[in-house]
């Protein structure tokens, strides 16, 4: 339980300290909630790459540095970025700066670009989403990936994507309310698909 009398999943309670409402916020307003919005979940599948490795706390604080850099997340405009972009990012000390994950994510802009109107990003990611199940009791019930987020790396794979392998996909997955993972007695309210 917090120090506000709520209960939360155990990844969201942290200590005070200059960090301590950063995971709280993402808990409480963001995580697990469904996200449909294209854009939106072009963010979160570049921010889920460019955490692999890393603590999610780091991207968290970079946050806005990445979307300053990466043009709002806008896929149209992040397909047509240039060398010259490429070569901007890597100087750029708001973000984090890996060359791998800064080309996997023009690629899969491009590679979202490519979807076209008939299936977008949106409806390409969630219908790969399972359906609702009960909540974990605890953190040990939920996995890291699954049989749907192995089917959604594959697929997107395919497509061109790149740096969404499974686990990674399982975490975009839980992120963007595709899966419930917050613990049966998180006060967060359940997602609807």
């Amino acid at each position: 339980m917090s120090d506000d009398g709520l209960v939360r999943c155990g990844w969201a309670v942290v200590r005070p300290g200059p960090d301590f409402g950063l995971y709280r916020d993402y808990h409480d307003q963001e995580w697990g909630r469904t996200v449909r919005d294209g854009v939106a979940l072009f963010e979160r599948m570049s921010l889920e790459a460019f955490q692999s490795g890393l603590s999610w706390l780091i991207i968290l604080r970079k946050r806005e540095n990445f979307r300053r850099a990466f043009s709002g997340f806008d896929i149209e405009t992040i397909a047509r970025y240039t060398d010259a972009d490429v070569q901007r990012l890597m100087t750029d000390e708001g973000i984090v700066r890996n060359r791998a994950k800064i080309d996997a994510t023009i690629a899969n802009a491009r590679a979202a670009a490519d979807l076209g109107t008939s299936e977008d990003l949106s409806k390409l990611l969630w219908s790969f989403a399972p359906p609702p199940r009960p909540r974990p009791a605890d953190g040990s019930e939920i996995p890291s990936a699954t049989a749907e987020s192995k089917a959604m790396a594959a697929e997107l794979k395919r497509r061109g994507f790149r740096f969404v392998g499974p686990t990674t996909a399982y975490a975009l997955m839980q992120a963007t309310g595709m899966v419930d993972d917050h613990i049966r007695d998180c006060w967060v309210p359940t997602a609807a698909h």
